[in-house]
């Protein structure tokens, strides 16, 4: 029997997944089916060592729910049965708390378990604590850090519109992307601050 206690989950934040297809995932989430794009995170490497460089860019599909893709810089498509831990860990489900608070106490149950917690980790708007469950799949119970403002997304847009752009070069590279998202801050932003010179 359980009991109802008062640190409850808010429903799924994000699910994840990995992409290959950036330019495809992009026009069939955003401009067929009319997610906007709200938020990304672009990461010169994370956590492990040798990990790829990446953009983990998210849809806005309704009732603060998000779903999520993650584009590996240098990573090609696997044979599905060949699917490495990289790419299993990406395909995670986060589910939404509201407070710190209720995400110490997940990870209190859950370091009180036999599924303890194996990360907890800030990024950019949340903070994070990741597990397996007993089937192998990766949870991450996630709590907002600040609101998600307009400048957010602004900014998600223009990291996606520099992933599109580059993952049509021969080798994208990580670098690249920041430089074309870079021209794409100044081409922006030009007409907005006359008198004022770019370097």
């Amino acid at each position: 029997m359980s009991t109802r206690l008062s640190h409850t989950v808010r429903g799924v934040d994000h699910a994840a997944f990995p992409t290959f297809d950036p330019r495809g995932t992009v026009r069939f989430y955003r401009d067929v089916l009319g997610f906007p794009v709200v938020h990304a995170t672009c990461a010169l490497g994370w956590g492990p060592e040798r990990h790829p460089d990446f953009i983990h860019f998210f849809f806005d599909i309704g009732q603060g729910d998000r779903l999520a893709f993650f584009y590996y810089f240098g990573l090609a498509a696997p044979p599905e049965q060949n699917v490495g831990e990289l790419l299993r860990r990406a395909r995670h489900l986060a589910i939404h708390v509201d407070t710190e608070e209720d995400l110490l106490e997940y990870r209190r149950r859950l370091d009180a378990s036999e599924w303890k917690c194996e990360l907890q980790v800030r990024h950019e708007t949340v903070e994070s604590i990741y597990v397996n469950d007993p089937n192998g799949y990766l949870i991450e119970i996630t709590r907002p850090l600040r609101a998600i403002t307009v400048e957010d997304d602004i900014d998600a847009n223009l990291s996606v519109d520099a992933l599109l752009a580059v993952v049509e070069e021969a080798e994208p590279t990580f670098e690249r992307f920041l430089q074309l998202k870079a021209e794409l801050i100044v081409e922006r932003y030009a007409d907005e601050t006359p008198g004022v010179t770019f370097a």
